[in-house]
């Protein structure tokens, strides 16, 4: 009787500690939040003058993304202000942006995702804002779909790489030669369970 009471708690045990950890990886996102606010990767090589700080230095770099693309060579004034090295970068060209949205009423997102393409033609989405409903194993993709609802409109994906954090400023850099232009949307996609989390259609 003893032995048979044994076996029961060795097989509890070896059942229920990877059950729990199972359960912590699986539920644990939903109760935790992880900012992460990277600075603009395109003005990190910038030579900023002694009264403008790097903040204001990346403001002024996204704003010019934002009203001059590469059909528009003209300089914004601010831009006047800044050595050659931040001049060079300031060739950032914005491609594509879009706003998150929810997926579905338990699955939230809000803030903007741009693409934005520098002087060295290597190309970056940008995440400002960023909110997100946290879950397990999160990826950013880029879709052909242009609102993808499920893991069969996410086929043909580009991953970017896992979710850095569900709240704050982040960058992913896309490989080398693409730029976005061919893909319709970035999703924020579990991965385990292959569920969209939240969608930006890029204009």
């Amino acid at each position: 009787m003893l032995t048979a009471k044994r076996i029961i708690v060795a097989v509890i045990v070896v059942i229920g500690i990877p059950g729990l950890v199972l359960a912590w990886w699986l539920l644990s996102p939903l109760f935790i939040s992880e900012t992460v606010n990277e600075e603009f990767p395109l003005a990190a090589n910038a030579v900023v003058p002694p009264d403008m700080t790097m903040a204001e230095a990346e403001e002024v770099m996204i704003e010019a993304a934002s009203q001059f693309n590469s059909y528009d060579e003209r300089v914004p004034a601010e831009m006047a202000m800044l050595d050659d090295p931040m001049k060079m970068d300031a060739s950032v060209v914005k491609i594509r942006s879009g706003s998150f949205r929810d997926a579905d009423s338990f699955h939230k997102g809000s803030g903007t995702a741009t693409i934005y393409r520098g002087a060295d033609g290597k190309s970056v989405l940008r995440l400002e804002e960023f909110r997100v409903t946290n879950g397990p194993d999160l990826r950013v993709l880029l879709a052909h779909a242009s609102n993808p609802m499920g893991r069969d409109d996410v086929e043909g994906y580009i991953e970017l790489g896992k979710l850095k954090g569900n709240m704050g400023n982040q960058n992913y850099f896309l490989p080398d030669g693409e730029d976005g232009s061919g893909y319709g949307s970035v999703v924020i996609y579990c991965k385990p369970f292959q569920v969209v989390f939240s969608v930006a259609t890029l204009n």
